[in-house]
């Protein structure tokens, strides 16, 4: 055997970040490599995470694990997209809804039409074609693959779950595909002096676990990553002000909505993610904006139910770590980074970093051609997310804060300035092939957000007036036929 293949694995952390990791890692690689998960019941996780997107899905078929049984292990709902109440000026609401939008047709998306429709003085909104959002509204959900009778995408679906049981429910999986757990705190790390890669790890109680491959899925304290191998990090907080959280869940109310609720306030926003036991509740603000404890008393007067616990605070910084992958160290979770749950990417990013560390895995030794690969696709899918993000707070017309109009201000990537560009004059949408969000997701945001194009398609223009109404009505009525069908959310989750 090679005396430079990577066969022990040693993944630093539990939580989500850990425990996704392992069962991707043990489902693809098991019969191969040994893999230690070190983690300390006495160390909490953030798991504020409990919103996710359409990708999830794949990602636990991927696993082989059924629906069912992961929506009662996780107390788990269905989520069709996010709201968004007032963001755009305080009354102001839409939504991020999953799913296509409308008829596409061959070189133009259906806003084009829209736009012009919209241009004639028609005042049906954008997610009045949405299958995911008229269901939404309705407070219904069947899993429906086509609008009945056509070809048109139909529901594309997401969940909300507990984040905590989300993370037990795959340590069993796990473990049952051959991880071994130990419990205990890192006391220190041990380096090679000629290289810098990390040999192995000492716990307090003076267990010592070596390894040829370490993940660091130790939150925002990063020791491997950052403590140890110094790697540094890119500051996004110019861009995304928000620098705290806080958390806290209520009990439930009927009926349960199945979507994500993000209400903005004069500093930042307030999430509502519902769950079969529990509504998940959090604020994110800037603390130059705003104070803990006035944060504290706005989440709290917001809640649907009963407080279920005191609200505890998060500071965070956004940005990433300088490099994912560095040395014999992968940072995985929040040690590589962060970006604030606005658009529930925080899991998704997971889930991607550990797909992409099984693409790259090292075999004879770690190659720097991987280690340069994987962090450049990391950068890549970090960097088109942040300008997502920071697209919701830039284009506001809120005048009621400092903190809005600072957004107004500021200064943003250029390639989201060039983006917003190019859809305010022409509606049209570019996207890279490897970007985690759709053309479909940037159209209803920079609408939702008051960007209505001043152009569109000309293919548009090859309809009369009367095909134009026949496709919009067509469309309403196909949509609305189909709600009508579905159960509501609740009786869906009845049948678990």
């Amino acid at each position: 055997m090679n005396k430079d293949n990577v066969n022990k694995v040693v993944i630093c952390g539990g939580g989500t970040a850990g425990w996704i990791t392992a069962a991707l890692m043990a489902k693809v690689l098991g019969k191969t490599l040994d893999i230690t998960l070190v983690e300390s019941e006495q160390i909490g996780i953030v798991g504020v995470g409990e919103a996710t997107i359409p990708p999830m899905i794949q990602f636990n078929q991927a696993l082989g694990i059924d629906e069912k049984t992961f929506l009662k292990a996780t107390k788990g709902t269905i989520k069709l997209g996010i709201e968004f109440d007032g963001w755009k000026t305080e009354q102001d609401s839409y939504m991020h809804a999953f799913g296509g939008i409308g008829k596409n047709f061959p070189f133009c998306d259906f806003q084009h039409f829209w736009v012009k429709a919209h241009q004639q003085g028609m005042t049906k909104e954008l997610g009045d074609f949405s299958l995911n959002y008229q269901a939404a509204k309705e407070n219904k959900f069947a899993p429906l693959p086509n609008i009945t009778g056509t070809n048109l995408p139909g529901i594309h679906y997401a969940y909300h779950f507990d984040a905590g049981l989300y993370a037990m429910f795959l340590r069993e999986f796990s473990e049952k595909h051959g991880v071994k757990r130990v419990e205990g705190i890192i006391d220190t790390v041990e380096q090679c002096q000629q290289s810098g890669h990390i040999t192995a790890i000492t716990l307090k109680d003076g267990t010592d676990i070596q390894g040829d491959l370490f993940v660091d899925c130790t939150g925002m304290r990063a020791l491997l990553i950052e403590q140890t191998l110094n790697t540094g990090f890119e500051d996004w907080s110019h861009y995304l002000p928000c620098d705290k959280a806080m958390a806290v869940a209520c009990e439930s109310v009927s009926p349960t909505t199945p979507y994500t609720r993000s209400t903005a306030h004069r500093a930042g926003w307030q999430w509502r993610i519902p769950l079969q036991h529990r509504i998940g509740n959090g604020i994110v603000y800037a603390s130059k904006h705003m104070s803990d404890e006035d944060a504290k008393a706005l989440l709290l007067a917001n809640l649907d139910g009963q407080a279920i616990g005191e609200p505890r605070v998060i500071p965070f910084k956004t940005g990433r770590r300088r490099k994912q992958w560095n040395k014999n160290v992968v940072s995985i979770g929040l040690s590589s980074g962060f970006l604030e749950p606005l658009e529930s990417t925080s899991i998704h990013l997971i889930q991607t970093a550990a797909i992409r560390l099984l693409k790259f895995f090292p075999h004879q030794g770690i190659k720097q051609s991987e280690v340069d690969t994987l962090n450049q696709l990391s950068v890549f899918e970090l960097e088109r997310i942040r300008d997502f993000i920071i697209l919701h707070y830039k284009v506001n017309e809120r005048s009621d804060s400092d903190f809005w109009q600072q957004c107004q201000r500021m200064e943003i990537p250029e390639s989201l300035a060039k983006r917003i560009t190019l859809f305010k004059e022409t509606g049209k949408i570019y996207r890279d092939v490897d970007e985690l969000f759709t053309e479909v997701a940037w159209q209803q945001v920079m609408i939702g957000q008051g960007i209505i194009p001043q152009d569109h398609h000309p293919l548009v223009d090859g309809l009369t007036q009367k095909q134009m109404e026949d496709l919009i009505d067509s469309l309403k009525t196909l949509i609305a036929r189909d709600v009508a069908k579905m159960p509501t959310h609740d009786e869906f989750l009845k049948q678990l």
